[in-house]
């Protein structure tokens, strides 16, 4: 459970060093990109590692209609994390779609998973992806959005998020449960 908590925190710190200290992370230059890519490598691993050891502790029994919700949010967590919502033209307005999309990558995964290892895990970056949008807005309270773009641009990456997840899918159902029913 430990290093799981550990890679959650330095998954959190590595990304919120430059808006939480950003003369110490100015102060590294160019060779701090580094040291950051290689905390978020080692947070990934701790989580990995982190999450396997941890034996099933269940707080609560998600009921079976919860995996098509779960795939129809994670279909729209690949939009939002893809060019689309920048590139089409209804989401294009929207200021973090990207930390609003792996946010909702969180509570896909939340509502499918009732151990305790998966609460952590998944409501630990829920909490990151949150608290980024917050400090963000913070820091740069004056935003414009970018040029609206097109429906068909709309279009083209929804399709593309359904094949991808497809693909994550069935690479989901190799390396541990399938997401899909049946």
């Amino acid at each position: 459970m430990i290093l799981l908590v550990l890679g959650v925190a330095l998954w959190a710190a590595a990304h919120l060093c430059k808006r939480l200290m950003p003369e110490r992370r100015a102060a590294m230059g160019d060779k701090g990109k580094g040291i950051v890519a290689l905390a978020l490598a080692v947070s990934i691993l701790l989580m990995i590692f982190g999450y396997r050891s941890v034996g099933e502790i269940f707080v609560w029994s998600p009921p079976s209609f919860m995996v098509h919700i779960n795939n129809t949010l994670m279909v729209i967590a690949l939009y939002l994390t893809s060019p689309g919502p920048k590139k089409g033209a209804l989401f294009y307005k929207m200021r973090h779609p990207m930390l609003a999309g792996f946010g909702l990558w969180c509570l896909a995964h939340l509502l499918v998973n009732g151990d305790l290892a998966s609460i952590i895990l998944w409501g630990g970056l829920w909490a990151w992806a949150i608290a980024s949008v917050k400090i963000i807005n913070a820091a740069e309270p004056n935003w414009t959005p970018g040029p609206k773009g097109s429906i068909s641009k709309d279009a083209m990456f929804f399709v593309a998020s359904i094949v991808l997840l497809g693909v994550i899918g069935f690479i989901h159902g190799l390396i541990g449960p399938s997401p899909f029913p049946g």
